[in-house]
């Protein structure tokens, strides 16, 4: 069975930090990435990484602040999340790829997890 499990999310101020992690088991993926949804919006991309390239993608409203990384031993990827704002409060979904791509588009992954709550205040 796929699990996509993820923890981490939680309350911070702005300008603070949070970790997220993204543990997969059930099978091999070759590409995952954070997704968030904020209320009354569409699921946008955050970031993406191949497991054996290392390849990275990032939206632009989160460039040079967030960081996505790989443990290939314990399967689970990471989402450093650093100077969050509070624009960057939603739920952050995480998604595995069969595919060996880094895409932002969300039609391409096929495993997602339940989703973990972010929320940073003013």
């Amino acid at each position: 069975q796929v699990q996509l499990v993820e923890s981490g999310g939680g309350l911070v101020q702005t300008g603070g930090s949070l970790r997220l992690s993204c543990a997969a088991s059930g099978r091999t993926f070759s590409s995952m990435a954070w997704f968030r949804q904020a209320p009354g919006k569409d699921r946008e991309f955050v970031a993406s990484t191949t497991w054996s390239w290392g390849a990275t993608d990032y939206a632009d409203s989160v460039k040079g602040r967030f960081t996505i990384s790989r443990d290939n031993a314990k399967n689970t990827v990471y989402l450093q999340m650093n100077s969050l704002k509070p624009e960057d409060t939603a739920v952050y979904y995480c998604a595995a790829d069969k595919v060996r791509r880094v895409s932002t588009n969300d039609k391409h992954y096929d495993y997602w997890g339940q989703g973990t709550q972010v929320t940073v205040s003013s």
